[in-house]
């Protein structure tokens, strides 16, 4: 028999296609990557909001320290070194357990600064003033006002973290 007698005496019709699958609900590994995507949407801008903080409160930070530089080459007064030193501590509280910093002044504070990045500078170098400069009313003769700085932004750089 021939092809075509055979179709004739079976009476075929031709193939019928299912419909399209819906869009409506779409298949689990749509779902799975729609869930991943969210996950990194959310985990970009938890990520840039703390970018974000962080170099604003660098800058409000090195701002502070530009001001109090200035006022202590104006008119270097004991409550411009307590400021400094305030700063310093707000910083420290900030990076370190406050158990560990909440509590330190004198000798004890210049060491702990030392530890944290001062290399030696504020227990034996230009920092020194820090311990005791608060309390002194006459600074001239023992301010080495570019060597504090220079000691005070070391330390800010390796306590606060470069800028990104």
């Amino acid at each position: 028999m021939e092809p075509a007698t055979v179709q004739q005496t079976l009476q075929l019709r031709d193939i019928h296609l299912p419909p399209p699958p819906p869009w409506w609900p779409p298949a689990p590994g749509w779902w799975l990557l729609g869930g991943l995507l969210l996950t990194l949407l959310v985990l970009g801008v938890w990520w840039a909001r703390r970018a974000i903080g962080e170099r604003r409160r660098r800058r409000r930070v090195l701002a502070l320290l530009e001001r109090l530089e200035q006022d202590l080459s104006r008119a270097p007064a004991p409550q411009h070194l307590a400021d400094l030193s305030a700063l310093l501590k707000r910083l420290a509280l900030r990076r370190h357990p406050r158990r560990e910093v909440a509590a330190l002044s004198g000798r004890d504070w210049l060491r702990f600064l030392d530890r944290t990045g001062g290399a030696g500078a504020f227990a034996d170098g230009p920092g020194r003033i820090l311990a005791e400069g608060g309390y002194r009313p006459d600074l001239a003769e023992d301010l080495d006002l570019p060597g504090l700085m220079r000691t005070v932004r070391r330390w800010v750089e390796r306590n606060l973290g470069r800028p990104r």
